[in-house]
């Protein structure tokens, strides 16, 4: 549940617009999860880069990327959407998929029909399988879950190879097999986001990812052209490795820190011990010291 109890399904039932910015690993998970936004959402993108050091290219399994969704889930009170790639194999991985990032503690699960070993979104090449194997992943999808208030995100990586009509064929047949968001990847023009919001009634996810094939549109637009959740999947982890190489640059060159015109998070009144929860550790240790066994009673 989010700071303010609601649940992702519920935000989407009262008609709010979802931001969800994408988050990787703790550091990224704790700072966003401050930030009030109505849902956090696990890239695998970033997740892949930051826990395995690998592209996103269907390497990451199952084990590793529901490892890292429940510490996410379960260190954060923001409600979190998980890429699950292909849900990781068939029909038995799909459940056994929902099944553990729902335990994790995830609200919103994303599978999409692209054909295994996976690629990442916004690259050529991307096949798909048929149809009618994806809506009975979604169904077995639906069955799985052991609570309502859990989503099922259904993506379609068709529109890239195949044509904007054949991701907008499985984006309706995604909805009719039960899918409570869908999700038509890397859509090319704003009339193509237009139409999608037109044509699909479902609650719909649009995919903003700067230098993609998708182009970047103001939330408030999305929203008044149907669209429900916008993703920023790499609102984080592009800056920060931006800003290690800067860091890290300026150390290699001169053999310090010292002159580096590269902002820490402690700049200004913030804190990192007060981000990693150092207060809760002290607060603790000050309660559960081990007095002086010898010392007289008080």
């Amino acid at each position: 549940m989010s700071t303010n109890g609601h649940s992702l399904k519920q935000i989407l039932k009262a008609g709010e617009f979802i931001v969800a910015p994408g988050v990787f690993e703790m550091i990224s998970a704790r700072i966003a999860d401050q930030m009030n936004f109505q849902a956090l959402y696990m890239t695998g993108y970033g997740a892949t880069a930051s826990y395995l050091g690998l592209p996103d290219a269907g390497l990451a399994a199952y084990s590793e990327m529901v490892d890292c969704a429940r510490r996410i889930a379960q260190g954060t009170s923001t409600p979190l959407i998980a890429d699950a790639d292909t849900g990781y194999g068939g029909l038995l991985n799909v459940r056994r998929t929902v099944k553990g990032y729902e335990t994790a503690g995830v609200q919103g699960i994303q599978i999409e029909d692209q054909v295994a070993p996976k690629k990442c979104g916004h690259t050529l090449g991307r096949e798909v399988v048929p149809v009618e194997e994806m809506t009975q992943k979604i169904q077995v999808a639906c069955d799985a879950r052991q609570s309502d208030e859990t989503l099922i995100v259904a993506r379609t990586d068709s529109r890239t190879d195949y044509g904007l009509d054949e991701a907008l064929m499985r984006g309706k047949a995604f909805a009719e097999a039960g899918a409570d968001v869908v999700f038509i990847e890397s859509p090319e023009s704003e009339d193509e986001l237009k139409r999608i919001g037109a044509e699909i009634d479902a609650p719909l996810l649009a995919n903003m990812v700067p230098n993609g094939r998708t182009p970047i549109v103001p939330s408030q637009t999305l929203r008044e052209w149907g669209f429900n959740i916008a993703i920023y999947p790499s609102a984080g982890f592009s800056p920060v490795a931006e800003t290690l190489r800067k860091a890290y640059s300026h150390l290699h060159e001169k053999g310090t820190t010292i002159g580096t015109d590269v902002r820490t998070y402690e700049d200004g009144d913030r804190s990192m011990h007060e981000l990693m929860g150092f207060q809760e550790v002290w607060d603790f240790e000050k309660k559960w010291t081990l007095r002086d066994l010898n010392a007289p009673d008080a």
